[in-house]
């Protein structure tokens, strides 16, 4: 069969090229980067990606090593006020508790969002900026870095998850790296697309450029950026909003009084606000928004909102090196069709978000997610098109909900009625109410980042299944990570299950006190087993001691990419394989390569696995 076509080397093509791998999915990935250039094309340090603590652990499950980049242990928010408000860590969006203090300063704990992708070049000066030998070093700027502004650290935050801070080009090169130890994954540079024409087996594409061939696909997929040729071959539109913010952006090489930390800072001497995120080796992006007027940002303007920032953060103007600078905009598009026959859309091809900390980056790696194990099931046995459609329906609908946060927020923060009005009357409460709603954005917490769930997803049975039960994460919804057994004895974590095959989770309270040999052949386990091998499509069964709002004997079913299906109350085998059909899609259009597989993928009606399922525990109760 014909491999998987992926147009588009940046990050999020590399990752789904990286995840259909681990399902055995040949690929070929089409790359216009001329030849000698690969993880050579975009080294700019103002060019940055913010991934959320789970999106990290999906890279890190591909074999990416994205750990040598900055986690932020905290987030600061400071402003020119009195008064300090604290938010707890991981506390409800808006639990705020004011206090009076004599210094400066207000201290945000928490998760943190993208603060928006870099849209094309526009730098001053370049790709280096404006740096001379050795860096820019500012004039006779050396002194006291002093403590930060008041009392409060923000860097014990306990076990929780930071957000992973890395510039985009070290991300894409260990992409790179981790896919050179892939034999069916082949990445062909200098290859522009410039034709596409589908049929019932596959996509026939056509390149130009020293590689210029033709190209037979079974599927493609166009990672191709926010101009993507594969989009508009498709004819697909892709309404939405230009330039919804602007920024001026900064690299340098400095030392703050925050060190991993990311920073905020409302009412700055010059403009609304800027940011300050922590980079590996002791560089720091700094953001500026800028005015919706348009107006150009010269080198002078910048170097003076440098200066002005460092000097209010440091108490004076310490030594930096300025290592890249740039102005980028923020455009908040989605496409109408993300599928349309063999063909698909992901990142910023069907996407473009960015303003208020919402993250473009971190969502087109969740595209590749969602899609891969859906295209992996599709290349090895057949799939169904609600398979093949739920990737739009779920994913498209995961971004229209962040773009219609920041809509909803945009006119509150930035219009005339959010903090310019707040300043001006300097009313406390409104005061803190608007910094926890802007925080939130960056934090990736309340409406702009909330957890995604597939709330209306196609994969999932048409009614509840008979025993649902309730447990703490809602079906739809990611689940959480907790401790597991598998069979032969093998302890994880849930999450490092993820990836391969559906997950059947047993809630077995008192599994970790037995050996295994005593409880694998007793109680619901015989029973489970054979409802679990005889399901239509691969699974995995674990075991685990407990998991959030479930009682003992709660079955879970969770999909590869980690999103519940069903929790049933006991072993019902008939309900599981009903759960198990609807996560994919239904009943299956098998394929040419999918003849001498159909064995290994179950495939027996339910009530035949019911049957198989009785008769196998019935055995295994005998026998003991």
């Amino acid at each position: 069969m014909d491999p998987v076509i992926v147009v588009g080397a940046g990050p999020v093509g590399l990752t789904l090229a990286l995840a259909l791998a681990r399902y055995d999915v040949p690929v070929t990935v089409l790359d216009e980067a001329p030849p000698g250039s690969a993880g050579q094309d975009d080294r700019r340090l103002a060019r940055t990606a913010v991934l959320r603590p789970e999106t990290a652990a999906l890279l890190e499950r591909l074999g990416c090593a994205t750990t040598e980049g900055t986690r932020w242990t905290g987030w600061r928010t400071l402003r020119r006020r009195t008064e300090v408000a604290r938010v707890a860590f991981a506390a409800p969006a808006g639990s705020v508790k004011a206090e009076e203090c004599g210094h400066d300063e207000l201290l945000e704990r928490g998760e943190s969002g993208d603060f928006g992708d870099f849209r094309g070049p526009g730098g001053f000066g370049g790709p280096g900026g404006f740096r001379g030998p050795g860096g820019f070093r500012g004039a006779g700027e050396s002194g006291d870095f002093g403590d930060p502004a008041g009392p409060g650290d923000a860097r014990d935050l306990g076990a929780e998850p930071s957000p992973l801070h890395l510039p985009q080009h070290a991300l894409t090169r260990e992409l790179r790296a981790a896919l050179g130890g892939e034999a069916d994954v082949r990445i062909v540079q200098d290859s522009r697309l410039t034709l596409l024409k589908q049929d019932s087996s596959g996509v026939t594409v056509h390149t130009r450029g020293d590689n210029g061939t033709v190209w037979r696909a079974s599927y493609l997929v166009g990672c191709d950026g926010a101009r993507s040729v594969v989009r508009k071959l498709l004819g697909a539109r892709f309404p939405g909003r230009t330039a919804v913010e602007r920024y001026a952006v900064a690299a340098l090489r400095a030392e703050l009084p925050w060190p991993g930390e990311a920073v905020l800072h409302r009412a700055p001497p010059r403009g609304d606000e800027v940011t300050a995120r922590p980079l590996p080796d002791g560089v720091w992006r700094l953001d500026w928004l800028l005015p919706s007027d348009g107006r150009l940002v010269t080198p002078d303007a910048l170097l003076a909102r440098v200066r002005d920032a460092l000097s209010l953060w440091c108490g004076e103007v310490p030594a930096y090196d300025l290592l890249d600078t740039g102005v980028h905009a923020v455009h908040h598009r989605l496409a109408r069709r993300w599928r349309s026959g063999r063909a698909f859309l992901a990142g910023d091809a069907a996407h473009l978000l960015g303003a208020l900390g919402t993250q473009g980056l971190d969502e087109g790696l969740r595209d590749a997610e969602n899609l891969a194990w859906k295209l992996a099931l599709a290349w090895h046995h057949g799939a169904s098109d609600t398979l093949l459609d739920s990737y739009q329906a779920e994913r498209r609908e995961a971004v229209a909900a962040r773009l219609r946060a920041a809509d909803r927020t945009l006119p509150t923060v930035r219009g005339e009625g959010g903090w310019r009005a707040v300043r001006r009357t300097v009313v406390p409460r409104a005061a803190r109410a608007h910094d926890v709603l802007l925080t939130d954005g960056h934090l990736g917490r309340g409406l702009l980042g909330a957890p995604q769930a597939h709330t209306r997803t196609p994969l999932a049975p048409a009614a509840p299944p008979a025993g649902s039960v309730l447990v703490g994460t809602a079906v739809g919804a990611a689940v959480t990570d907790v401790p597991v057994t598998a069979p032969d004895g093998s302890e994880t974590q849930l999450h490092d299950r993820l990836g391969g095959k559906l997950l059947v989770v047993l809630v077995a309270p008192g599994t970790g006190v037995w050996e295994r040999r005593h409880w694998l052949g007793a109680g619901l386990m015989p029973r489970l087993a054979a409802a679990v091998s005889a399901l239509p499509l691969q699974a995995e069964l674990l075991v685990t001691e407990g998991y959030p709002g479930a009682d003992a004997h709660t079955v879970l079913v969770v999909r590869p990419d980690g999103f519940l299906v069903a929790a049933l109350a006991g072993v019902r085998p008939a309900e599981l394989y009903a759960c198990a059909d609807a996560a994919q899609g239904g009943a299956t259009e098998p394929t040419s390569a999918s003849a001498s597989a159909s064995a290994t993928a179950g495939g027996q009606a339910p009530e035949a696995a019911a049957d198989a399922a009785e008769t196998a525990g019935s055995e295994a109760t005998a026998n003991r």
